[in-house]
């Protein structure tokens, strides 16, 4: 039950960052391009399983990119606050699909399940 509720929370993130997204009329295709790149933070397992764990893990909280949001709205920055909604959107997709914070054993080994 706490994986499918944490699969829930990802689609429910997903959806109010594409929301708020597409409400604010930010570029689709900046979406599409920029959507995956939190994932180059996987770049770090090439060094060795703990630095790339790390890496990956904070590239895949939702803190920094929140904090960043936050930001950008306390300061009216419009680029800041896409690609902000566009991180959120990426880490609330990764949740859905299962893909959660890894362990430093290997890259398959996460929070939510062995995928």
């Amino acid at each position: 039950m706490p994986k499918l509720l944490l699969r829930i929370e990802g689609l429910a993130i997903l959806i109010i960052s594409v929301y708020f997204y597409s409400y604010l009329h930010f570029s689709w295709l900046v979406f599409i391009i920029l959507l995956f790149t939190p994932d180059l933070s996987a770049l770090g397992y090439l060094k060795n399983v703990k630095i790339g764990s790390i890496m990956y893990n904070l590239f895949h909280t939702y803190t920094i990119p929140t904090g960043i949001l936050l930001y950008s709205l306390f300061f009216d920055h419009e680029i800041i606050l896409m690609l902000s909604l566009i991180w959120i959107a990426h880490i609330g997709m990764d949740r859905l699909f299962g893909y959660g914070f890894k362990y430093t054993t290997i890259f398959q080994d996460t929070h939510l399940n062995r995928v």
